[in-house]
């Protein structure tokens, strides 16, 4: 028994790709659900779909110039992503339209876009493989951009962690702190911009917001302390990287849409049973009524 679950852990590593593909996963996962946690916080989760959708003009164009060059694509993602973030402020600043109804927008004339462009420069699929990630074809250039890309917000998070959280909680106080909160706000968006991109070659544009938002959504299930929803939602999303591939590889699935399915049962699991606002906790169940001696009595 003992021997049998260790070949269901291990074979599958015995490969080159699934090594490289579980390094790609695990450095997605220690830096995208803290991006996930302060989108939660500022009420801004589907900003993080949105902007994930954003990048696809960008990733396009790239190849529709210089073909399956990741470099280039993921270059152009950025570009495309703080363009995007730029128009979406820019809209919210002269029309008082509210940034999310800008980028919800926005995002979904450039989705149309980069599907065109897709389409009409290459096959079904290279547009499948733009739309839904290959992870398992993360090769050793790709894998060295995804862990410098990592490695980039990170060193960014670490730096202006502090302002991030209190600009996200209170940006009259930053300000009066005399730093500006929308510089930290843009330079926030640029680290969530860095994180998609460097997710769109392993889960797909469609797909690189899911280890970002789900494992973020469910960690405010089980804790109520940043610093514990933060530590829950790297649990999480390794847990379900690792796991994921596992299951890929052995039943034969898609490793992408494993992984993000997995992350999505831990969040229907932390819905159910969390012990902050989890459907088992808020459920109040009726208290039986017995009726008394003296009640019968009087009756």
């Amino acid at each position: 028994m003992i021997d049998t679950l260790l070949w269901w852990l291990t074979s599958p590593f015995e490969y080159a790709f699934m090594r490289r593909a579980l390094a790609a996963c695990l450095a997605l996962s220690l830096t995208a659900p803290i991006l996930g946690v302060l989108l939660t916080l500022r009420g801004m989760s589907l900003m993080g779909e949105a902007l994930s959708h954003a990048i696809m003009p960008g990733v396009a164009i790239a190849f529709l110039l210089a073909g399956f060059s990741l470099p280039l694509m993921m270059l152009g993602g950025v570009l495309a992503g703080l363009v995007t973030v730029a128009l979406a402020g820019g809209v919210t600043q002269f029309s008082g339209l509210k940034e999310d109804a800008a980028m919800a927008s926005l995002f979904l004339i450039a989705m149309a876009g980069g599907v065109t462009i897709v389409s009409l420069s290459g096959n079904a699929l290279d547009l499948g493989h733009v739309l839904f990630g290959s992870i398992l074809a993360v090769d050793g250039p790709t894998l060295g951009l995804v862990a410098l890309g990592s490695s980039t917000v990170l060193v960014g998070l670490a730096i202006a962690f502090r302002a991030l959280v209190v600009e996200c909680l209170d940006p009259l106080f930053l300000t009066l702190q005399g730093r500006h909160a929308g510089w930290t706000h843009a330079l926030f968006m640029v680290l969530v911009v860095i994180s998609l991109v460097i997710g769109f070659q392993t889960l797909g544009i469609l797909m690189a917001a899911g280890l970002m938002l789900l494992p973020a959504a469910a960690s405010r299930y089980w804790s109520q302390r940043l610093e514990g929803m933060i530590a829950i939602a790297i649990g999480i999303a390794l847990a379900s990287s690792v796991v994921g591939l596992l299951v890929s590889y052995h039943a034969g699935l898609p490793s992408g849409p494993s992984i993000i399915l997995l992350v999505g049962l831990g969040y229907c699991a932390s819905v159910v049973l969390g012990p902050h606002r989890g459907l088992k906790t808020g459920i109040r169940w009726p208290k039986r009524v017995v009726p008394s001696r003296q009640a019968g009595q009087l009756r």
